[in-house]
């Protein structure tokens, strides 16, 4: 299989491109030149933000490929542009897109049939960049002008694989690499309860791996890539963390109601909790059967935590960030506060 993978040096690209690798496919990486693409790859430079100029490396490459892979979170004008080029050129476009697209609120168990909001223009105005932000356009609606972009150009040749909270080495979010820090510094750490609360993800190579093998076998139409709800739970989560950093830390399980009162924002601030209610019923509770069915496996959340912890000790404990995300993590003189409490 001859793959063209649209970025593909950072987190879930990079997932997708190293499995390619290793199923010894023939990969095409085209990206900005920020950060260095895994050897064994062949390189095309350009900037998706600049129209035809900018893909100019893409429109004089020779041959095609099987499968496009496309990360892109900002306003859909790079798809378009990039979708339009390849539609000849490429069999099949694979976009991953967010549960994010669903209308808000959405309900438990919602499927991939679900009301969508209404996708973005591509003339609509915002910072975009290569896995970059949506800037002045909401990122729901960034995704679902990705989708509709690439569905112009490709028609039923394309998946939308519609992913939630993603995780695993690689993460320049910081959600888990946040988690793993604090507790690798050992003492009390503020844990939001209750432990026993579900959630619902995704490990970055197993999304990678599902791509892959969606896309050979020609599937197409949106698929919800996320486990099933309640494949892990926050309490195993933050167990994990605690066991792989060896640090003996104490887990301090507090009440929702106290850590809201306190002025804790769900989600950045205690990243990957979500108290009960209509946002944790859309992050934690989506449908997930038909990718299931579909071939979607995803591996113990322990070893996911293992795994990233061992990616980050070999950077020296300090995992990249997205110059477009905000940083998150308690602050800790809010922290002491609440231990105080």
């Amino acid at each position: 299989m001859r793959l063209l993978m649209l970025g593909g040096t950072e987190f879930v690209g990079r997932a997708v491109t190293e499995a390619a690798l290793q199923r010894d496919w023939q990969v095409t990486v085209f990206h900005r030149g920020r950060h260095a693409p895994p050897p064994g790859v062949r390189v095309l430079t350009g900037d998706r933000t600049g129209g035809r100029k900018g893909l100019a490396a893409l429109a004089d490459h020779p041959g095609g490929w099987d499968l496009v892979v496309d990360t892109w979170s900002g306003v859909p004008t790079a798809v378009r542009d990039s979708a339009r080029l390849l539609a000849g050129r490429a069999g099949h476009y694979t976009y991953v897109s967010s549960r994010s697209v669903y209308a808000y609120p959405a309900p438990a168990g919602l499927d991939e049939d679900g009301p969508l909001v209404t996708g973005a223009s591509p003339d609509e105005s915002g910072e975009s960049g290569e896995g970059g932000g949506a800037g002045d356009v909401p990122y729901d609606r960034a995704k679902r002008g990705g989708e509709l972009a690439a569905l112009d150009a490709f028609g039923d040749r394309v998946l939308l694989a519609r992913a939630g909270l993603i995780i695993g080495p690689g993460e320049n979010i910081g959600r888990l690499p946040w988690w793993l820090s604090r507790i690798a510094r050992g003492g009390p750490v503020i844990a939001p309860g209750p432990r026993t609360s579900g959630i619902q993800y995704i490990d970055a190579r197993d999304l990678a791996s599902w791509l892959l093998d969606a896309a050979a076998a020609g599937l197409h139409g949106a698929y919800n890539t996320v486990s099933r709800p309640g494949h892990a739970t926050l309490g195993e989560l933050l167990d994990a963390c605690v066991r792989v950093t060896g640090s003996g830390a104490e887990l301090r399980w507090t009440d929702p109601d106290t850590l809201l009162a306190t002025g804790v924002e769900p989600w950045t601030g205690l990243p990957v909790w979500l108290p009960r209610g209509e946002l944790y019923d859309a992050m934690y509770a989506g449908g997930h059967a038909k990718a299931e069915a579909a071939g979607l496996r995803c591996r113990p959340v322990g070893e996911t935590v293992a795994d990233t912890w061992a990616w980050l000790c070999e950077r020296g404990g300090t995992a990249p960030q997205r110059p477009d995300r905000p940083t998150v993590g308690l602050d800790p003189r809010l922290e002491e506060k609440l231990l105080a409490l």
